[in-house]
């Protein structure tokens, strides 16, 4: 690839040179300027002239930008440093990514994983079954959310950086984003985009519901981020959750589907009477999974089928869920008497399940205290759908609790006023009794000293609840 291709690909404009710095050219490989060497493409969403004359001096081959910031464009002038400018990044990282698995990567068998919910239980799942049976696997998928955003070259350098290290892959397991933005701006398209790119054999696609409110502003807008997944995925197989009424209408041309109840054909997996089946034949009963939860069954189900859709054996499929052991904050037990949840649900689809999946373990005349964290610096209308989304989970046995986590975040994730007057205001008006912490650290050891023994304690939330682990070993 040379320069002039490369900024053809990326809709881009050329500034300084007009070919590849370093002299032997392009090395193959898309990374960070802080991480890159001789021959190396480096994308950022923006530069300053002063990470201009940083690549120069790496003599890296050259920058892609959406931002030229001060004085970028002067810089690279004066030091005859190829600077491309595009409008839109992503196809830079787009094509990070796609030349990157063409070059390190092209024998492996390749899997995305998109949908509003279950994106990182799944792909992580499907990574432990692959590895657990002994291939040599990489997936974007971490226990801190990390690196499962496709919004710069992390997923490029990570396959790189792997292949050269450990040798060449059998599978890749790729979370790609259903909805993608930047500084407020969707970018359009960005899973199909994304899964082209990555051309898998198998794509899962776990459900279609409202989240990044303010990039989309309907159901709609999420269905059509999603609809052209299946178009990218092509004669691969698409894992569908079939009890998702807008997902069922995607037009996958290889469907396989998943269900919470029993569904015929040879191209399901479903769960039925505590029992997973495949072709109507048991394979694993609840007491074997690595947790119960509806929602999460739902996972184990996605990830089944896409292991069953690359032709891996049953009963390395049913190991790897019996060995399974779950991500961070997924569900996870922190503590026994009482009982305390720690669960990522962020979204109101997320909300409601976990709540309903933690009243069910409630003993009689006991309360389940909800915690949540309001999310911060997201805006007015996720949060009022959050609270709506608890205001419908409330029962006479659940204590709501809210926390504005001001003690452990980040200027990032700070939640502003109108943010917490629409929780309180919602909560209000439907007669909801709660309290409020500003700090986080208080809030929980307000209700750990106040909870019963048999009490539950939920927590629930986003960065604003990411701390509590670590907060609670000094309070329990």
């Amino acid at each position: 690839m040379d320069i002039q291709e490369l900024v053809r690909l990326v809709e881009g404009e050329l500034v300084g040179n007009v070919d590849f710095f370093s002299i032997d050219g392009f090395s193959g490989r898309f990374t960070f300027l802080n991480d890159a060497h001789t021959g190396d493409i480096v994308v950022r969403h923006w530069i300053d002239g002063n990470g201009v004359a940083m690549a120069f001096k790496k003599n890296i081959a050259c920058l892609i930008t959406q931002t030229p910031k001060d004085d970028a464009i002067e810089m690279a002038e004066k030091l005859n440093f190829p600077l491309v400018i595009t409008n839109k990044i992503e196809l830079a990282n787009a094509l990070a990514l796609s030349h990157t698995i063409d070059k390190y990567s092209h024998d492996s068998t390749n899997v995305v994983i998109t949908g509003t919910n279950g994106k990182s239980t799944t792909s992580h799942l499907i990574y432990h079954i692959l590895n657990n049976a002994g291939f040599h696997v990489l997936t974007n998928t971490d226990s801190e959310s990390e690196f499962n955003t496709l919004i710069d070259p992390m997923v490029s350098k990570l396959i790189s950086d792997e292949v050269k290290k450990n040798g060449k892959l059998d599978y890749l397991v790729i979370e790609v984003s259903e909805v993608q933005g930047w500084l407020g701006k969707l970018m359009k398209n960005h899973a199909a985009l994304m899964s082209e790119a990555i051309k898998p054999q198998v794509g899962v696609i776990t459900n279609i519901a409202m989240d990044h409110i303010g990039l989309v502003n309907s159901i709609d807008d999420v269905f059509n981020e999603i609809t052209a997944v299946p178009k990218a995925i092509g004669d691969g197989i698409c894992i569908l959750n079939h009890d998702d009424e807008l997902v069922r209408k995607l037009n996958a041309k290889n469907p396989f589907y998943t269900s919470m109840s029993k569904i015929d054909g040879d191209n399901a997996v479903y769960f039925d009477d505590g029992t997973i089946y495949y072709n109507d034949n048991p394979i694993l009963t609840i007491g074997e999974l690595p947790f119960t939860g509806k929602h999460f069954i739902q996972n184990i189900l996605s990830a089944i089928g896409a292991c069953i859709s690359l032709n891996l054996p049953i009963e390395d499929i049913v190991d790897g869920v019996r060995s399974y052991k779950a991500l961070n904050r997924r569900f996870t037990k922190l503590n026994d008497e009482p009982l305390i949840y720690d669960d990522f649900a962020h979204n109101p689809d997320g909300i409601k399940a976990t709540i309903s999946e933690t009243l069910k373990l409630l003993p009689d005349n006991q309360k389940l205290y909800v915690v949540c964290a309001i999310r911060g610096s997201r805006g007015v209308e996720i949060n009022q759908l959050n609270v709506e989304a608890i205001v419908e989970s409330m029962d006479d046995g659940i204590e709501l609790v809210l926390s504005s986590s001001n003690d452990v975040v980040n200027n990032l994730n700070w939640v502003n006023e109108n943010e917490k007057e629409v929780f309180f205001n919602v909560l209000n008006q439907n007669n909801i009794d709660y309290v409020h912490f500003d700090n986080l650290k208080d809030c929980l050891n307000e209700v750990y000293n106040k909870a019963d023994k048999k009490d539950i304690i939920l927590l629930i939330g986003a960065q604003g609840m990411d701390h509590a682990e670590f907060l609670l070993k000094d309070i329990i």
